[in-house]
């Protein structure tokens, strides 16, 4: 594994419809989607300009009984999985699915953090280096975002288990910081508190696009619904928090169009 220990390297899509999703995100982000060779899941593959950046498949038997439903999962890489899930588990957190083998992929776990937020933790069985999280290029992740119930215990819960840092912050008034986490020196996403009467505490992935009000009238034309956006962020980009017809919460984050005048 090239990545470093606490690096996001893969970005997950737990749905209903698999072939809904495929049609969905490709139409608004420019995804491609495959079968994942090998697998005897039902796994597919994300990928944009020749490259993988997320995977996704239905939903495993029996989880939507049990009151899961679609979502987006990251993967952070971590030097030994076992010892990862463990710590959770003691520092109460929970493992849905324990470490497990997959073969030519590597060692995983699905955990949740302790206030109840989902997440896997991965070893690869290659040395290649992952770029599903990339800021810069376009279809890739470009901000990992924490909306937890206490912010203070969930930063120091990932700050112990993968050497997250506290970085810059923004006041949002009574909803209190908008803390940025960085990495091995680079900003990788922030956590805040959640609103309030809004959805319960989960990670929001935002995926790069060339135009964000283009893509934002491709999710409204394609039956998913925004939340939150267009709206301007540091830096002069702009993002959008949405769902997909599934139901499956995501960011994108973008330029708008120069012509635009807005």
């Amino acid at each position: 594994m090239a990545n470093q220990h606490g690096d996001f390297v893969w970005y997950e899509l737990l749905t209903t419809d698999a072939d809904a999703a495929a049609r969905f995100y490709g139409a608004v982000i420019g995804w491609r989607s495959r079968p994942a060779e090998g697998s005897d899941r039902g796994y597919r593959l994300f990928g944009i300009d020749g490259t993988d950046v997320a995977g996704f498949m239905t939903l495993p038997a029996g989880a939507e009984n049990a009151g899961m439903r679609p979502i987006w999962l990251g993967y952070v890489g971590v030097e030994n999985v076992d010892a990862a899930a463990a710590r959770v588990v003691q520092a109460g957190g929970a493992q849905p699915m324990p470490p497990t083998d997959i073969p030519g992929v590597g060692r995983l776990a699905m955990l949740a953090d302790p206030q109840g937020v989902l997440f896997y933790v991965m070893r690869g069985a290659m040395d290649a280096t992952s770029t599903a999280f990339s800021p810069t290029e376009r279809g890739h992740c470009h901000w990992n975002e924490l909306a937890a119930r206490d912010q203070t215990s969930a930063l120091a819960f990932y700050a112990d288990l993968f050497g997250w840092e506290k970085g810059d912050a923004m006041p949002m008034g009574e909803m209190g910081d908008y803390q940025f986490i960085t990495h091995q020196g680079q900003t990788i996403g922030a956590m805040m508190n959640r609103t309030e009467g809004g959805p319960p505490p989960a990670w929001t992935f935002y995926f790069g696009v060339e135009e964000i009000d283009r893509a934002a009238q491709a999710v409204s034309e394609n039956g998913g619904t925004i939340h939150y956006g267009p709206a301007e962020v540091p830096g002069g980009v702009h993002i959008i928090v949405a769902s997909d017809p599934q139901g499956a919460m995501f960011g994108l984050v973008g330029p708008r169009a120069a012509f635009s005048g807005r």
